[in-house]
């Protein structure tokens, strides 16, 4: 949200308003440390309870299984991008950067999106039930389709966008 605002700004005459996009980071930095939060939760009761069937699902993901380590970055570079979007949120100064908050945004966006889709997805089916690692990795027509997905999403996004900018553009008017 704050990055759209931030594109709305630019593109019309639309301005949401610092304060609101001052809102916008706080509850988004309440959201990033609950995520990381129960993250942790998670690491905790996996590693704690110590059964395998659970266990090889975040070895996997965090450290690698059996010499299978294409999901490690990836996920390593989730918690990291997350937990430097939280502390650039947490700290005042930064948060209140006009310059940085859209790259703080956009770094716990991706950071979240990396966990949720890769670590979710791959996570719960890598390794099989039978605990056999069979890496997965998108073919081309899979990539495609996802953009096309998310092209239609930023289409009626866009429409939407309009239509209310246009909207409150003839109100003041």
């Amino acid at each position: 949200m704050i990055i759209l605002c931030y594109i709305i700004k630019k593109f019309t005459k639309f301005d949401t308003g610092w304060e609101a996009m001052q809102t916008l980071s706080k509850i988004v930095c309440y959201a990033i440390i609950a995520n990381l939060f129960f993250f942790a939760c998670e690491c905790f009761v996996v590693y704690y309870s110590g059964i395998p069937g659970h266990k090889s699902h975040m070895q996997y993901l965090l450290f690698g299984l059996h010499g299978h380590n294409m999901m490690v970055p990836w996920m390593w570079s989730a918690l990291a991008l997350m937990g430097i979007g939280a502390i650039f949120l947490l700290i005042p100064k930064l948060r209140n950067n006009k310059a940085l908050l859209p790259v703080t945004c956009a770094m716990i966006f991706f950071g979240a999106w990396i966990d949720k889709a890769l670590g979710m997805i791959a996570g719960g089916f890598v390794p099989s039930p039978l605990h056999h690692v069979n890496e997965y990795a998108p073919t081309l027509q899979e990539g495609i389709i996802a953009l096309g997905v998310y092209g239609t999403g930023f289409f009626v996004l866009t429409i939407l966008y309009k239509l209310a900018t246009t909207v409150k553009e003839e109100v003041r008017g």
